[in-house]
């Protein structure tokens, strides 16, 4: 992250003043993509993030951040009264980015940090997810390493607005997390999802372990899932994550596995997953990647995902060049 030199401001509280930093951060991309059910094509994108911190003078951290291409949105409101007509209502189309409607998410994270731990709300993971490693080892400009099989761990993250609220605290090699994303739906009676996680990570010898667990519910779903990651001083790294999903999205249980080799500017990695589906089916998939550090922030980036739908065989590509300012 680059800092914005003309960024720096005084953020001023009731009896004090405290110095609050702006960074500007971003990335672009640029190269082919292609694959079954698309024609190959070039492929450019571009994101900007700012991030804003800064520290009270009895040492408590604030921050916040916002994610442009996650904030530019329109949005719909349903069920908008029309005047003059009786209890009649419509949905809106309405512009503007959920970003900045105190009560959507639309690509911000916002935190507060001290000895008690650390509470972020708005655009974060829910414990679940947080506590989890995902089955999945380097990157792709378009994502193709990731398939039919390959699971984000969100779990039941996104189920009502997207908005979460997580506390974390971490001490040692340990940390836990306890997260709610509320149900502001007037037109449904479900519970909140609530979320708890825990992790672990450490040195045995010549290995790095990493170990995490997370639960996540709301109604009659419970998702429970564990992760474990194992780096050694020679490059190879492995990661197996296995969640019991209970239905959610039609999902029983998901198994994944990755593993990868770096040496110098390169890293070369492949990973596989499956669902296996509350009806019998499954949907299972392999990625493979490989990447070339360029130094300075630009990495050279090759992907490549098959997925298996229920016996529907789809693959795609990418190669191309990954930028980080």
């Amino acid at each position: 992250m680059k800092k914005v030199l003309f960024a720096t401001t005084a953020l001023v509280a009731s009896t004090s003043f405290a110095m609050a930093d702006v960074d500007l951060s971003g990335s672009a991309e640029m190269g082919i993509v292609g694959g079954d059910g698309f024609e190959d094509q070039f492929h450019t994108d571009i994101d900007v993030t700012f991030s804003m911190s800064g520290t009270t003078d009895t040492g408590l951290t604030f921050g916040a951040s916002i994610d442009l291409d996650e904030s530019d949105a329109d949005r719909t409101i349903a069920g908008v009264p029309i005047n003059n007509q009786n209890g009649t209502t419509e949905d809106i189309e309405v512009g503007g980015s959920p970003a900045f409607d105190n009560t959507t998410q639309g690509g911000e994270t916002i935190f507060v940090s001290g000895a008690f731990g650390t509470l972020t709300m708005g655009d974060t993971d829910g414990a679940f997810d947080w506590a989890l490693a995902e089955a999945i080892i380097g990157s792709a400009i378009n994502d193709d390493h990731e398939h039919a099989g390959y699971n984000g761990n969100a779990g039941l993250d996104g189920t009502f607005d997207g908005q979460i609220a997580r506390y974390d605290y971490s001490f040692g090699d340990f940390a836990f997390a306890a997260s709610a994303e509320m149900n502001d739906e007037n037109d449904n009676d479900d519970d909140d999802v609530f979320g708890l996680g825990a992790k672990y990570s450490g040195e045995f010898g010549t290995m790095n372990l990493g170990f995490g667990l997370g639960y996540q519910t709301r109604d009659e779903a419970d998702i429970v899932g564990v992760s474990v990651t194992a780096g050694m001083d020679n490059g190879i790294k492995a990661i197996l994550n296995y969640s019991d999903l209970d239905g959610v999205n039609g999902n029983d249980h998901h198994t994944g596995l990755a593993v990868g080799y770096s040496a110098g500017a390169i890293t070369v990695a492949a990973n596989y997953g499956i669902f296996e589906r509350v009806d019998g089916s499954e949907n299972e998939g392999f990625g493979l990647i490989g990447n070339y550090d360029l130094g300075g922030g630009a990495q050279l980036q090759a992907g490549y995902g098959n997925s298996d739908r229920d016996g529907v065989d789809t693959d795609r590509y990418s190669l191309g060049v990954a930028m980080s300012f």
